[in-house]
């Protein structure tokens, strides 16, 4: 196992409150359990260690939109610990906080809001926890926070910068600190997708788990510019009853966390499954395509080079594909994926299932709430010009093609049926001629669009940063649709076999 810097004080009380008990930035879940189970640890110290990171760091960075009181996660945490100590376990988590996305309902008895950064819902109040919230509380993971976002996702205005909402401000990333002036929207400063607030407050050390959604990158961009390991699952694999989510088409929640581990026993919980097997770790039964990263870049209107960044990101990459292939890992570099040719609208299914699908249901969850409709989000985004709608972001174009988004049912089914099927074919047959079970690209290019169209799971693992500014930057696997095994052992034996992981100094 990965040694993590930690340093128990046995003595007396004096030596345990002069060190920490573990450094928060570097802890991961699996390990934090194993103390926990071998009576080193408490879940109360795991959380007050936590709370002591948030309130030194979080002002900086802003990566939280709303927290747990204290004294409820304080009590939360002494209700898990008598339980350990009565001999009851929830599950491999049991006692280990998590940061969840602002677009997961939680019931207002947990002292949070949920409002998927618009002012617009600050106020509602529900009675219930959304399913997968409670699936996380009966399985003994203590929610800490909840993290900021781009509002609703982006589906506000046409190039907002990732981690930015006009409830709660703009997130910034640990490693980079600032946003380039005139920055593209996944420019080298650019902090990530709209799952950036959950990424940074894992980089910083707010928590060793945190949840994200993903409709395309959202997961898979800020867990790459943080260094860390991300799974965006099967669409459809999970019940995502009573959270936010933009589109019912593309749309996965899915773990986030610093190793390989946590995101296997958080998955597991997720999808009901073991991910137990005896070959986790090992290249065995595994087979890889590996794209040019040449081919899979970012146009300049969404990330400018600077300093020789893009051959930095080139050298990297290829001396990751020498490491893989010297560890075992069968593998074929560079790999041939069709581009995106030929795919129809993909933005407009996002507009009709916001509006028509996605946000009636999400907006049934409430008991209370200030709105009712799209309709009502914009028009309260209009009559609050000055606070939801300030300087630069002064648009809700996206909000309004969604109010205005009244295509016949039929004709969007037929264009995510042709989406859907396109998007296979192009899967299915680099897998089935080349014999391979992963497909591998660069993070920061349109590599993961393919996964969303057809639907298949998504990871993400860290390579390196970059000379130019020190962000971090990753790669993106792809298998087939109720693939995740294959990538969390993909994650697994990458780990093992790859540097560790950049952490930020704060």
């Amino acid at each position: 196992m990965r040694q993590v810097r930690l340093s128990i004080g046995r003595k007396n009380h004096r030596q345990k409150m002069s060190k920490p008990l573990f450094n928060p930035q570097t802890a991961n879940a699996v390990e934090l359990a194993q103390l926990l189970g071998h009576g080193q640890l408490t879940s109360v110290q795991i959380v007050e260690a936590y709370l002591a990171q948030i309130d030194l760091h979080n002002p900086g960075l802003n990566a939280l939109i709303s927290r747990s009181p204290r004294e409820n996660v304080l009590r939360a945490a002494e209700r898990l610990d008598q339980e350990r100590n009565n001999g009851k376990l929830r599950g491999p988590l049991h006692g280990i906080p998590i940061i969840l996305k602002d677009c997961f309902t939680t019931a207002s008895d947990l002292g949070m809001s949920t409002t998927c950064g618009s002012l617009a819902l600050v106020g509602a109040k529900a009675s219930k926890n959304s399913a997968i919230v409670q699936k996380m509380i009966d399985g003994g993971l203590i929610i800490l926070a909840k993290a900021n976002m781009t509002e609703f996702c982006g589906m506000k205005m046409t190039y907002m910068m990732p981690g930015w909402s006009a409830h709660g401000g703009q997130t910034l990333s640990p490693y980079v600190r600032v946003i380039e002036k005139d920055e593209k929207i996944l420019g080298h400063s650019a902090p990530g997708g709209s799952s950036t607030g959950s990424a940074v407050s894992l980089s910083a050390g707010f928590a060793p788990l945190a949840m994200g959604t993903e409709t395309i990158g959202s997961i898979i961009t800020p867990t790459s510019r943080n260094a860390l390991y991300g799974l965006k699952p099967t669409v459809g694999a999970q019940d995502t009853t009573g959270m936010y989510t933009m589109t019912e088409f593309y749309d996965s929640p899915g773990p986030m966390a610093k190793s390989a581990a946590d995101v296997r026993e958080l998955a597991g919980l997720l999808l009901d499954k073991v991910f137990d097997s005896p070959d986790m770790g090992s290249w065995k039964d595994l087979s890889v395509g590996i794209v040019d990263p040449r081919l899979w870049t970012m146009d300049e209107s969404m990330c400018r080079q600077h300093d020789g960044s893009a051959e930095n990101m080139v050298e990297e990459y290829e001396s990751m594909v020498e490491t893989l292939r010297k560890s075992g890992c069968s593998l074929q570099y560079p790999f041939a994926v069709p581009d995106l040719t030929g795919y129809p609208d993909t933005i407009s299914l996002a507009h009709w299932d916001f509006k028509n699908v996605c946000m009636p249901e999400f907006l049934k969850v409430f008991d209370e709430c200030p709105v009712s409709s799209v309709e009502d989000i914009v028009k309260f985004n209009e009559e609050n010009k000055e606070r939801a709608m300030p300087e630069p972001y002064t648009e809700q174009n996206d909000l309004i093609k969604a109010m205005n988004s009244n295509d016949p049912p039929e004709a969007v089914d037929e264009i995510k049926k042709t989406l859907r099927g396109k998007a296979r074919t192009v899967l299915d047959t680099a897998f089935d001629e080349a014999e391979v079970n992963l497909l591998v690209g660069t993070c920061d290019s349109a590599f993961c669009v393919h996964a969303a169209a057809a639907g298949y799971p998504v990871a993400a693992v860290p390579l390196s940063t970059l000379k130019y500014n020190g962000r971090p930057f990753g790669l993106c696997v792809i298998a087939r649709a109720d693939g995740e095994e294959a990538l969390l052992r993909f994650m697994a034996a990458y780990e093992a076999a790859m540097p560790s992981r950049t952490v930020p100094v704060l």
